[in-house]
């Protein structure tokens, strides 16, 4: 963050940033992987990672906690003004967003827990790969553009949401289109669309996250800004 903050006359205050900084990172981290083994578990039909998944949430959990209270501390009592006050809401805001994805890659393993009781799915499984692929590339190049404060990162995660949405939108078509030829698959088929709604889920915070980011480093809220319009926007700041 040396980019983006200034030298304090406190070093306390500097060191606090950065450990907010650092937690958020290793949150980011956690469920990066938790996403990761989520999607692998359902595809190696592997109960056990899936339920190593779901009890990674109370770490996730008690992060959220633990960097909220650290950005209402610094606001309380550092009351920071210009780029350390958008560091602060910036990383309060995304922080949820990486609480959101945990609770979505729990509800993947869940959702794995039913197929492998009820039996896998005829269809679903290359999309679910597929997609999950890119979801979690999401989520890695968003940290990495956040550990690096960079713009241009942030901005292709953004757009890489676009693709996420075709492909959830064309996968649910043909699986809605599969069950109707076979209701004897409705049941497993409607666990995979539920997997694929969370994986798509997943890309939007992965989004938003990117959004907080160009926030943080430019000032300007571009949750409403046409994609094709962000690299300009933020340009002309």
């Amino acid at each position: 963050m040396k980019e983006l903050t200034t030298d304090h006359i406190s070093q306390q205050f500097n060191n606090e940033l950065e450990m907010l900084r650092q937690h958020f990172l290793t949150m980011g981290g956690v469920v990066e992987t938790q996403v990761q083994d989520a999607v692998q578990a359902l595809l190696d039909s592997n109960g056990e990672l899936a339920e190593v998944v779901k009890g990674k949430d109370a770490t996730v959990n008690q992060l959220d906690g633990l960097i909220d209270e650290e950005c209402r501390r610094i606001l309380a009592k550092r009351q920071p003004a210009a780029s350390d006050l958008r560091m602060v809401l910036s990383i309060n805001k995304a922080v949820s967003e990486l609480e959101r994805i945990g609770d979505e890659a729990k509800k993947i393993a869940s959702l794995t827990l039913n197929l492998i009781h009820e039996g896998e799915s005829p269809r679903g499984y290359v999309e679910i790969n597929r997609i999950g692929q890119k979801v979690s590339r999401m989520i890695h190049d968003a940290l990495d553009a956040y550990a690096r404060l960079d713009i241009d990162a942030a901005i292709k995660v953004v757009k890489q949401d676009r693709d996420v949405d075709r492909e959830y939108e064309a996968a649910l078509r043909s699986l809605v289109t599969y069950m109707m030829e076979d209701p004897r698959s409705i049941s497993s088929v409607i666990n995979v669309i539920w997997v694929l709604r969370s994986l798509e889920r997943i890309g939007d915070h992965a989004r938003h996250t990117c959004q907080h980011l160009i926030f943080m480093v430019k000032g300007i809220d571009v949750r409403h800004v046409h994609v094709n319009d962000l690299a300009s926007e933020v340009k002309d700041v």
